[in-house]
């Protein structure tokens, strides 16, 4: 199972330079539903934000852009 690290880019100001540290906000994880063998993606969140789970699908090609 391949594992992503969620991270959120945090900006700050050290010595009067900017820069950029990531935070961890959760995991994503790749799956396959069984019956279909389609591929999709689930967001678990180490906090809740409103939801505490999101799950991602590849885009469909016949789908608009929003």
């Amino acid at each position: 199972m391949t594992t992503y690290t969620a991270t959120v880019p945090v900006k700050f100001t050290k010595d009067g330079q900017e820069k950029v540290t990531f935070r961890r906000v959760g995991a994503m994880f790749r799956n396959t539903r069984n019956e279909s063998g389609e591929e999709f993606f689930t967001l678990k969140l180490d906090f809740p934000v409103a939801v505490d789970e999101l799950v991602m699908f590849p885009k469909n090609n016949d789908q608009s852009e929003d």
